[in-house]
């Protein structure tokens, strides 16, 4: 192997030190190309390792652990091809210079598993300069945490890299799990304060009560309990970065008293007078649209104003599929370090699975599934079968975006977390309730207790054995069917669309009763109920109709 590296300069943006590039491998499978451009990358201050493929290419690859491998010739040699997969599962990324001009030619050559493809002759300087612009996105997800190619991840990046050097307050805002404290950890560590405290606080899991001491302190007697003086976060957090995740559960009072301290730059600890200066960054991250939540009236709007002075949206990760393949592999890398597990890959259809597939709980869920797939396949690949069945099944599935604001009835108060739940909840019940009803009105047959039900929309024709048809828009009996098998004669019962679920009890009630001559105890036993409930559903029923009874009854 021949080497000729060369320390790369540490990069000074606004006068945060971003750290070094990495290294570029250039296989000479060309060595002209690669000659040429191991100088221009050496030029621009990037280290490189030029590497003979009469070597042992893997060794070598494995000592200079590269970002970036550039083959120059041979694309479709099969064991550049092998070398290539095999380095997708190291988060290598791959560049080649191809003979054929031809779209084809490169998509096939994405397809094995090349980032980048170039056609020969090749202008030296744009590669170089496209491998540096890699190589600093690279070092800026290597630094956050933030892994993918896509444009979304790419302006976040970019974002971040902007930010940071700045002491503006930062507002986070994306659905769980995308990363947003990555973002708010990267902002930190990029920027002038990285050496001092980064103190991360959920304010939707402290308790009202408990909140505004967690911020400000306490003084010592400030209230029961309060044995002693306590620092609250935005002292600790002096010099350096505070990140209030979930900042849109914060109660109204802590609202008023926060943007105070936003605005005045010093706090006043719960049950002391005197207010001490604090330098502290804010970062801020919620994980639902927060000037919806002002205009519902749940955010005071001239905090979310001093808040919202820099903003960064994280995309959910149905909305960058592309990233998908490189988060799995960098995940496997992770966890296979981790359990000390052989990982022998995954297959081009369970990774279709996965892209496929919607994440509701976006990087932290796929995150999770990864390691479970890799500690339970041990020595083997990873194939379709081998994902959970609500993920091969749900594919299309989405979440219903639920907008929640406070909602208030007499003196009580639901909010945040828990009233989302419950109208979520809620709306798939009356999704569940509306498939159901579809079903019934268009294709299934009712056969409760050993009847025969017949399903028609209004104005069906009549079908075979039957002797009248429901009118259009009601419901009713139809008579003339067969019994099945040894069931006694029993009448059918024609549902319609429209119909209400009371309607449809009712209408089966009266059929039982009517079918078993009035008898209530062989009614309740028919339809499977208690012949309490049949009679207070009688009860229901003749007081609806102004105390006359629809029908005779038989109480034996």
């Amino acid at each position: 192997m021949t080497e000729r590296t060369r320390p790369a300069a540490a990069l000074r943006r606004g006068g945060v030190d971003d750290g070094a590039l990495g290294v570029v491998a250039i296989l000479m499978t060309d060595v002209e190309p690669a000659v040429r451009l191991n100088a221009a990358l050496e030029a621009h201050g990037i280290p490189t390792v030029t590497i003979s493929p009469m070597d042992d290419v893997r060794g070598d690859l494995r000592r200079a652990r590269p970002a970036v491998l550039v083959l120059t010739g041979a694309l479709l040699d099969a064991a550049n091809i092998a070398l290539v997969r095999q380095l997708l599962w190291d988060n290598v990324a791959v560049i080649g210079f191809t003979d054929v001009d031809d779209a084809g030619m490169h998509a096939r050559l994405r397809d094995i598993g090349y980032g980048e493809t170039w056609s020969k002759p090749v202008s030296i300087d744009d590669v170089a300069d496209g491998i540096r612009r890699r190589l600093e996105r690279h070092r800026l997800a290597e630094l956050t945490g933030l892994v993918g190619e896509s444009a979304a991840v790419r302006e976040v990046l970019v974002k971040i890299e902007q930010i940071a050097p700045v002491t503006s307050t930062v507002l986070i805002e994306g659905e769980s799990g995308t990363g947003k404290e990555l973002v708010a950890r990267a902002v930190h560590r990029l920027s002038p304060r990285r050496g001092k405290p980064f103190i991360a606080v959920n304010v939707g899991a402290l308790p009202e009560t408990l909140l505004e001491s967690e911020l400000f302190g306490h003084e010592k007697g400030a209230f029961t309990g309060a044995a002693e003086r306590r620092l609250g976060r935005f002292e600790l957090a002096d010099s350096g970065t505070l990140f209030l995740d979930e900042i849109g559960e914060i109660p109204p009072s802590t609202q008023v008293r926060l943007l105070r301290v936003l605005e005045e730059r010093e706090v006043t600890r719960v049950g002391g007078s005197q207010a001490i200066p604090v330098d502290v960054r804010v970062v801020a991250a919620t994980n639902r649209p927060l000037r919806e939540h002002v205009e519902e009236g749940g955010f005071r709007a001239d905090l979310f104003y001093r808040l919202n002075v820099l903003s960064v949206y994280l995309p959910p990760l149905r909305e960058r599929r592309e990233d998908i393949p490189l988060l799995v592999r960098r995940f496997v890398t992770e966890f296979s370090a981790l359990h000390d597990r052989e990982f022998h890959g995954i297959s081009g259809d369970a990774l279709a699975v996965l892209v496929d597939y919607e994440w509701p709980g976006n990087v932290r869920e796929l995150r999770n599934l990864v390691e479970s797939m890799v500690v339970l396949a041990h020595g083997r690949e990873i194939v379709s079968e081998d994902i959970p069945r609500a993920i091969r099944e749900g594919g299309g599935r989405r979440l219903l975006p639920v907008p929640v604001g406070p909602m208030v009835q007499g003196a009580e108060r639901a909010q945040g977390r828990e009233l989302e739940f419950i109208v979520r909840s809620l709306v798939e019940l009356k999704l569940q309730v509306e498939e159901l009803r579809r079903r019934m009105d268009v294709e299934e047959r009712v056969t409760p207790a050993g009847w025969v039900g017949e399903v028609r929309a209004p104005g069906a024709g009549v079908a075979d054995g039957l002797t009248e048809v429901v009118p259009a828009g009601g419901y009713g009996l139809v008579r003339g069917i067969e019994p099945r098998d040894d069931t006694p004669a029993t009448s059918v019962i024609t549902l319609t669309a429209g119909m209400t679920m009371a309607e449809i009890e009712r209408v089966a009630i009266e059929t039982a009763l009517r079918d078993s001559g009035g008898n209530r105890r062989k009614a309740a036993e028919r339809l499977g109920i208690g012949e309490r409930t049949l009679y207070r559903k009688l009860r229901e029923y003749e007081g609806a109709a102004g105390g006359a009874a629809p029908y005779a009854l038989d109480n034996t």
